[in-house]
Order: C-alpha cells, then sequence, then structure tokens
C-alpha cells in the first residue's frame, strides 16, 4: 500500500482536486491518504469530503486524518504540501502597507516586498517540515504547492536533502488558453517553457510540429483576445515570447504596468483575468473566502453527486511516474539552478522541463534564455537570492537590499522611502521573525 501525505490538507480546492487525480491511477486504488491540518474543523471537513470521494470511486483507498504532522508523513512514499502561514489578516498587510507608500501590489504571493515577507513567515515552517521528511520518510517526493514558489523551493533544496520540487499551474494552463486561441487541440501541442517560477516563457510553442507563434500574434489583434490579457499580450508584442502567469499576476513584477495610475487604469483594471485592484482581491475574493469556506464546503458535501473525473495537476501524474505504474511524465518544475539556464544565477530556482519516471525525477537542462529575457529574470532571480540567503543568515540588511532592487518599488520609491516601508513591515511580522537579526 502507497502513502501520500497532505500537509495543509484543509485547503479544500487543492486537496480534493489532488486526491480525485492521484486515485483515478489504479496503483494508488487502495493507497493510504494521509490528511493533516493543524485546524479541527478543516481537517473534519476535508476528512468527510476526501471519504466521499473515495465511496464515489469505490476505491479501496484509506483515509486518515491526524494534526500530527510525524504521523503524517511516517513511511510515506509522496507528500504535497499547501500550506499558509498566517491568515488573511496577516498577510493582507503585505499588500496594504506598500499601498500606503504607493506601491500597487495586485496577488502579493510571489516576489516584490509583498512576496518576501510571505516567504520569510513561512520559510521556517517549511524547513521544519522538511527537517521532518529527512527524519521519516527520506525517500518521500515531496510536492509544493505553497508560494512563493521559487523562495521557498530554492530555500528548500538548498538547505536539506529531500527531494522536492514545486509545482504551479500557470505553464499547463496558459499552454492550454493559447491553444484554444488559436483554434489547436490541446494534445496536438508542443512546447519547450523555461525561466523562473510565474516569470517562465514558451522559448518554443509549436501545433503539429509547425512554429505556432505567427498564429498566436494573429489571435491577440482580435480585441476581444487582446483585452482577456492586458499586460501579458503587451508584453509578448515587445518581447516576442509569451509568458506563463496571469496578467494580474506579472503587472507587479516589473516596471512597466503598476508604477502610475494612469497605467494602473489603461493595462490592470480591465483585463487581468484576476481582480484587478488590491483592495477589491482582498475584499472579492480572501475576504469573502475567509467568510464563506464552511458554507461552500457543506454545500459540497450535500450533493447528491461530484464529478471525480482525471484532472491535469501534475501531481498525481508524477508519483504515478516515480512509484505507480512508472509511466514516464514530463512536467515544468521549479528547481535549482545547476547548468540548466546558463545565463541566471547558478543554484538559484527556475522552473525547467523535468522528467518523472521510476528513476525519479531528471532535470533538463535547456541552455540560454534570450538575452532580453535574461535580463527581466536575473532582477527578480537575483533580488530571490538575497532573499533566501537572507533568511538563512538571519540578515535583515539582505531583506532590505532585495526590495530596494524590486522592479516595481523602486520604479515607485526612492531608497529611504523604501526602508520606511520595510520598516513598518518587519515591525508588523516581527512575531513570525524572530530568527532574523
Amino acid at each position: 500500500m502507497r502513502k501520500i501525505a497532505f500537509i495543509g490538507a484543509g485547503s479544500f480546492g487543492f486537496t480534493r482536486t489532488l486526491v480525485k487525480d492521484i486515485l483515478s491511477f489504479e496503483a494508488f486504488n487502495d493507497c493510504e491518504l494521509a490528511l493533516m491540518d493543524i485546524d479541527d474543523e478543516r481537517l473534519e471537513f476535508i476528512e468527510k469530503a476526501v471519504h466521499k470521494i473515495v465511496e464515489k470511486g469505490n476505491y479501496k483507498a484509506k483515509v486518515t486524518a491526524t494534526k500530527d504532522r510525524v504521523e503524517a508523513l511516517r513511511n510515506a512514499d509522496g507528500v504535497v504540501c499547501t500550506v499558509l502561514a498566517g491568515d488573511v489578516d496577516v498577510w493582507r498587510n503585505d499588500i496594504e502597507i506598500p499601498k500606503k507608500y504607493g506601491v500597487d501590489i495586485n496577488v502579493g504571493d510571489t516576489r516584490g516586498p509583498a512576496g518576501i515577507f510571505r516567504f520569510l513567515r513561512t520559510y521556517p515552517l517549511m524547513m521544519s517540515i522538511c527537517r521532518d521528511i529527512e527524519k521519516y520518510c527520506p525517500d518521500a517526493i515531496f510536492l509544493n504547492y505553497t508560494n512563493p514558489m521559487a523562495m521557498l523551493c530554492r530555500a528548500m533544496q538548498g538547505q536539506s536533502n529531500v527531494n522536492v520540487t514545486g509545482l504551479c499551474h500557470s505553464v499547463q494552463g496558459t499552454a492550454e488558453m493559447l491553444a484554444e486561441w488559436i483554434g489547436a487541440p490541446i494534445n496536438e501541442v508542443e512546447y519547450l517553457c523555461a525561466g523562473i517560477n510565474h516569470q517562465a516563457f514558451y522559448l518554443e510553442y509549436k501545433w503539429n510540429g509547425k512554429d505556432a507563434y505567427p498564429l498566436i500574434k494573429e489571435a491577440i489583434e482580435k480585441p476581444e483576445i487582446y483585452q482577456k490579457e492586458l499586460v501579458r499580450n503587451e508584453m509578448y508584442k515587445h518581447l516576442d515570447y509569451y509568458v506563463t502567469e496571469s496578467s494580474g499576476h506579472n503587472s507587479e513584477y516589473n516596471a512597466w504596468f503598476r508604477k502610475r495610475p494612469d497605467l494602473i487604469e489603461k493595462y490592470c483594471l480591465h483585463g487581468t483575468n484576476w481582480n484587478p485592484g488590491v483592495y477589491g482581491y482582498i475584499k472579492d475574493e480572501y475576504l469573502k473566502r475567509k467568510d464563506n469556506w464552511k458554507h461552500d464546503i457543506i454545500e459540497w458535501l450535500d450533493k447528491e453527486d461530484i464529478d471525480i473525473t482525471r484532472g491535469h495537476e501534475y501531481a498525481a501524474f508524477i508519483f504515478n511516474a516515480v512509484f505507480g505504474d512508472n509511466s514516464m511524465f514530463k512536467f515544468n518544475g521549479n528547481v535549482q539552478n545547476f547548468g540548466l539556464i546558463e545565463n541566471l544565477p547558478y543554484g538559484c530556482c527556475v522552473e525547467v522541463p523535468v522528467l518523472a519516471s521510476k528513476g525519479g525525477l531528471e532535470k533538463i537542462a535547456v541552455g540560454k534564455m534570450p538575452d532580453h529575457l535574461a535580463v527581466l529574470l536575473n532582477i527578480s532571480a537575483r533580488c530571490e537570492e538575497l532573499v533566501v540567503n537572507g533568511a538563512i543568515e538571519g540578515d535583515k540588511k539582505k531583506i532590505y537590499q532585495a526590495i530596494y532592487f524590486d522592479p516595481l518599488t523602486s520604479a515607485v520609491l526612492s531608497l529611504d522611502e523604501i526602508k520606511q516601508m520595510v520598516d513598518e513591515m518587519f515591525e508588523f511580522n516581527k512575531e513570525y521573525l524572530s530568527y532574523m537579526k
């Protein structure tokens, strides 16, 4: 019997999706699904939800639920992590404090001042999970879904012996979006995608072996398509390669779209495929979700019928390739850059093709990024390296320095203004950051 542990199982959307995908593979029909969360109520609800999926599929899987992380991890073959350090009432300040200083962030979970402080809060927790994995299931495949993806993966890969990679929806999600735009069945599309998390680019995108970029260029000339992804389509027009993550995210990763109110109005309020503004994002998405989560899961549990069709999340396919039926599976994962992308910092976290098989996870080198993309990616990657090293060393100065060079922040604020902003963010987060000097 294989055992798969879910750390942060109370993340209902992720856990339900991953469970139904995992159980759809014959090799896992009778696996143990170990659910772990620190919240009693959420744990009770997700246990009921997973039992419902097992019963619907007439699977033989064993479901266990615990608040004890060691119990969940002991002898696990695979581990999935979807934790969050701090509720919305904590991390909303990652966005609202910069907003006071004029730095208008949209999502704030990946990089920039908001993503950096989310990382600093989450880093000790993720390292403690890694220490438990090293002790209780050292051969497990650890798949991380928690953001900020690149900084967390870089820290774990550099400071532990755990076989960990990070997974993001954006690569396969954007590939499917582009295929729809050009009228191509996704199973006829091939691509080579590389870069860093949320800023990876399709270096090749082919339909039946032919370059499909001319079709993409033609598609975004249509107003209804251009409008759907204003930021990303504008980036493609100027940079010649399509970026993986949504316009809402990418609008905050560079200095082009959110540094002035007129630019926010032009590019960020009417076509980001996400809630466009900082307060709208928090109010419409997360505060509402905080209030309504119980209603939503009860409504799902009350359904007479549920869909358990296999989806497209990578995790189940990776587990199946490594310790299931061993069907090889290629995906884009977040791994350390040891010669994988030549013109990005050695050892930083990059997002590149990875081949999962019985032999484990094999990273695939892609050579050099186009020079102009390397300029953009080096800024983010080197800032992330500063932050990770600052966390490892407990050195606050490196955190300030990373935020000094953040593209959006530096486009809006002076050095002294940035320091004042970061001082305030450190003060708010002090109970989480006792390890920082």
